[in-house]
């Protein structure tokens, strides 16, 4: 059966460098995909491939 699940969200605000901001709006409009979205997946790449040496999370 169907089952329509909602995703937790919150909103915060971080500051980035213009140059980072603007190369992620082109690979975002260039994969079709919003900013916001790209911005979820890279980090969580980036916490799925932290160095195995760090702390765990």
């Amino acid at each position: 059966m169907f089952k329509v699940e909602k995703t937790e969200m919150t909103n915060k605000t971080f500051r980035l460098p213009l140059k980072l901001v603007q190369k992620l709006q082109t690979i975002a409009q260039n994969k079709g995909v919003s900013l916001n979205n790209l911005v979820q997946q890279c980090c969580e790449y980036a916490i799925k491939h932290l160095d195995k040496n760090t702390d765990k999370l």
